[in-house]
């Protein structure tokens, strides 16, 4: 049997070794500033530069990946009629979804939010930002190939997309009619890519409203199995 070729290697490069002090200190500021972001539904028409969505979107596409594949594609829409049908077939679907195709215990769930089927936000927001996965890949001979962990992987880029939005001073919102399907109509994606979330993006509103919500605590969501007294 002959030896399994091993893959090119460089050295690791940019990685800043810190003392345990600077890292307890970069992990509490860094959990502090998240802990701010909250999900936002009212927005300010404010333009907020293409570059800012070009620098996150870059952040994300760094997100590990399933057998690196990388399988997502990001689209960032800033025009007024893209932006104006998204919303018409978003609220068709939200409309079927709150009438018919929502269990109860899903609308009684939602109902502290105070969520409609009305999604002014996908006007109002200067950019949407629909983030697509691979089901499969299409390979240079035009064959079918399979992704690996697709889904796992575009929530990793897109968790990192939001984190990075916040960082840069944005507030966001995760919005995910059911189905999604339009979106890749609407914005001429190829049938082997899926929608997985679309992500609205923007300066809230000055008098924009968040619901009164709680975050679990951090012993309700950590178990430590470790023997450091520290």
């Amino acid at each position: 049997m002959s030896q399994q070729q091993q893959p090119p290697t460089h050295p690791l490069h940019g990685f800043a070794q810190r003392e345990p002090d600077e890292l307890i200190q970069r992990a509490r500021a860094y959990a502090d500033e998240l802990s701010r972001r909250r999900t936002v539904r009212d927005y300010s028409d404010r333009p907020v530069p293409r570059a800012v969505i070009e620098q996150a979107v870059r952040a994300a596409g760094s997100a590990p990946s399933g057998a690196n594949q990388q399988p997502w594609h990001f689209v960032a829409i800033g025009d007024p009629a893209i932006k104006q049908a998204i919303r018409a077939a978003a609220e068709e679907e939200e409309r079927a979804f709150y009438a018919h195709r929502a269990p109860e215990d899903w609308l009684d769930a939602l109902a502290p939010l105070g969520t409609t089927a009305d999604k002014p936000f996908l006007e109002t927001a200067p950019w949407l930002i629909a983030v697509f996965y691979e089901r499969h890949r299409i390979g240079s001979d035009g064959q079918r190939e399979k992704t690996y962990y697709a889904i796992d992987s575009v929530g990793i880029a897109t968790g990192m997309l939001i984190a990075t939005l916040h960082h840069a001073g944005l507030a966001t919102l995760t919005h995910t009619p059911s189905p999604m399907g339009f979106l890749t109509e609407i914005l001429g994606r190829p049938k082997h890519e899926r929608p997985f979330v679309l992500l609205v993006a923007g300066y809230p509103a000055d008098d924009a409203q968040v619901p009164a919500i709680t975050r679990r605590p951090l012993p309700d969501i950590l178990t430590v199995l470790s023997d450091h007294s520290d």
